[in-house]
């Protein structure tokens, strides 16, 4: 990449291409800069740069087409409530209304209606106060208005927009890693609690499955640690869930215990699972987990391990991994996992040739 950076965004954009923003650089400062994959060039290249740095923020498309930056810690480690825009018509970040809560570290999910749900993170600095508070933005105004508030205070959880609109929210951080599962209905306004996971899970990852599941991976079963390798899976209303509006069950498990990790839905029944830390080190390795039979199997490891990195699937069914940092600081680098089945000549993860 143009700059070295973790705790970044990276949003898949409508014409093919990845917008890279924000995070932190191999000396710790806070970054403003952003960066276009090309992943028919293989190359990044520089694009606006944000009107303010952010480490640990969310973006979201919108409907339109265009990034919604938000929140995020500044310069001074403080979290923000100011929130911009990217065009890529335009190339260009502008301003948009701030929400209502400075917050790092939240989550966003844009809404079937296309609004944007913002929910909990923590305000003030790292040390701050995990929040319960969520917010809407709302596209055609530009503003933030208040909703529902969770049933519990969370950072470092995971959103879902599921097949029937509502929001599933998972895991988290509030002093103690968090088993507090609840769903959003944006019809309602409102948070309530369903079925508990097996575990509490700090930093875990969540991906939607075809079938309106979500898989839940790995996290932190403890606030000092604990890197959990369960797997488990969400099943809502209509999937033999209970009358608490869903259940979770086990599923296979994965190869590494691991958290602050990544995972992508590769499209053709295997979820991509790489890096993250266990507790002791960043991780190269990486592996799949196959819907179908709810096993995972290993994969070439990355060329470089890596936590706080992002994992993007582009237009061609591979799957971009970049930034993050290693063992002792942020990376530029940035690698390609192709699947075995697009090109069967392929090795899984390869460098990006410049």
């Amino acid at each position: 990449m143009e700059a070295a950076r973790a705790l970044h965004t990276a949003t898949a954009l409508v014409n093919g291409k990845v917008l890279i923003a924000g995070g932190y650089d191999q000396t710790m400062a806070t970054l403003a800069s952003a960066e276009i994959y090309d992943p028919i060039t293989g190359r990044f290249s520089p694009t606006d740069t944000m009107g303010y740095g952010r480490v640990a923020a969310a973006a979201t498309l919108l409907n339109d087409g265009r990034v919604l930056m938000v929140g995020g810690q500044d310069a001074k480690g403080i979290a923000m409530a100011s929130v911009e825009i990217y065009d890529p018509i335009t190339g260009t970040f502008a301003d948009t209304g701030s929400m209502l809560t400075a917050r790092l570290n939240p989550t966003v999910t844009r809404l079937s209606d296309g609004r944007v749900l913002v929910a909990g993170g923590y305000e003030g600095t790292s040390h701050g106060q995990p929040l319960t508070s969520a917010e809407l933005y709302q596209p055609e105004t530009g503003t933030f208005v208040a909703t529902g508030s969770m049933t519990t205070a969370r950072r470092n959880h995971i959103a879902t927009l599921l097949n029937d609109g509502n929001v599933l929210i998972v895991g988290g951080y509030n002093g103690e890693a968090v088993n507090a599962p609840e769903l959003y209905n944006p019809r309602e306004g409102t948070f309530k609690l369903v079925d508990s996971m097996s575990s509490p899970r700090r930093y875990p990852t969540a991906t939607l499955l075809n079938n309106g599941g979500v898989l839940v991976a790995g996290g932190y079963e403890r606030a000092d640690g604990g890197a959990l390798a369960s797997t488990e899976i969400y099943r809502s209303v209509g999937q033999g869930s209970s009358a608490s509006g869903g259940r979770f069950v086990a599923s296979g498990s994965m190869q590494a215990g691991r958290g602050r990790h990544t995972a992508t839905d590769l499209g053709n029944g295997k979820i991509l699972i790489t890096g993250g830390y266990d507790g002791q080190v960043p991780l190269g390795s990486a592996e799949l987990y196959d819907i179908a039979s709810g096993t995972t199997t290993a994969t070439p490891s990355m060329t470089t391990p890596r936590w706080r990195h992002t994992e993007t699937l582009l237009p061609d069914g591979r799957v971009l991994i970049a930034g993050g940092a290693d063992a002792t600081a942020a990376l530029a680098s940035a690698e390609i996992f192709t699947p075995y089945d697009r090109t069967p000549w392929a090795t899984g993860l390869v460098p990006l040739q410049g």
